[in-house]
């Protein structure tokens, strides 16, 4: 995603890679942590959901309401204590050992002392270094960088790099991997709000793009809203579904968006559930 200007108007290029039939379908999904212990936590209840292929879909709710523990049953980062979750009709184990889940954290977690072409590089190597079958072609970094907005900072260290180019780094690492599925736990949140701003209109032009199927964790609604073809709204603790709102906004979005009637209506109609949620 180079730096766009405040009025920049985003163009919405063909999307590559597409079809990758990354449905993420999610059957009954509970979670509870400490089973077997005094207190056990219900995290997860009744989970049940569809992700189109292609979709991106923000998590929104409270805090503690399950979204990070969602995202990691998706990731296959940790198992559900009931229920099941398929991506493109396969557990996600399948992909994750094929290196085919992209991960973007809240911090970029880059290598210090690996230069940002060879930080987003590392991931794909891994997984060829685990002797995994891997007929994909070898990742384009020059031109994943000037995607997101970093030619020129190929040989750049982290600690060159600030904190939004380093999440442009991540991103970058994450789609080297040519992901079916990309999962995004609050990517944004420890930056400032320009660069977030800025980080944001990024990431809808490489997700235009790429088109990959993104599930979204986010505490901003605002955030959710611009991003999202849907918004789904967690309840508190144990977390389950409460609302599913669908996002009409007509893409591609660009600043005039958040200005528009719509874009308004939506926000305050997610923001008034989340109370309800909250009482």
């Amino acid at each position: 995603m180079s730096v766009m200007s405040e009025t920049a108007t985003l163009t919405e290029p063909a999307p590559v890679n597409a079809g990758h039939d990354a449905a993420i379908v999610v059957d009954g999904v509970n979670v509870t942590y400490g089973i077997g212990s005094a207190e056990p936590v219900r995290a997860l209840a009744d989970i049940e959901m569809t992700i189109e292929d292609g979709a991106f879909v923000s998590l929104v709710g409270p805090s503690g309401c399950g979204k990070s523990t969602l995202l990691k049953v998706v990731g296959d980062l940790m198992a559900p204590t009931k229920g099941r979750l398929t991506i493109g009709g396969e557990p996600p184990a399948v992909l994750r050992k094929k290196g085919r889940i992209g991960f973007v954290f809240q911090q970029a977690n880059l290598m210090p002392w690996l230069k940002a072409a060879d930080n987003v590089r590392l991931q794909r190597d891994l997984v060829r270094g685990k002797g995994l079958k891997d007929d994909r072609p070898a990742p384009d970094v020059a031109g994943l960088l000037d995607l997101v907005g970093l030619k020129g900072f190929e040989t750049k260290y982290p600690h060159q790099l600030s904190g939004g180019m380093q999440q442009r780094v991540a991103l970058a690492r994450a789609l080297a991997l040519d992901p079916a599925v990309l999962l995004m736990d609050e990517p944004f949140a420890a930056l400032d709000e320009i660069t977030r701003d800025r980080m944001a209109f990024e990431l809808l032009r490489v997700w235009s793009h790429y088109r990959k199927t993104v599930l979204f964790v986010t505490h901003s609604l605002a955030e959710a809203v611009l991003l999202s073809d849907r918004v789904v709204l967690m309840s508190a603790r144990p977390g389950r579904i409460h609302k599913v709102f669908d996002i009409d906004l007509p893409r591609p979005r660009d600043h005039e968006t958040r200005l528009s009637d719509r874009f308004g209506e939506l926000v305050s109609e997610i923001n008034r559930e989340l109370y309800r949620v909250m009482e």
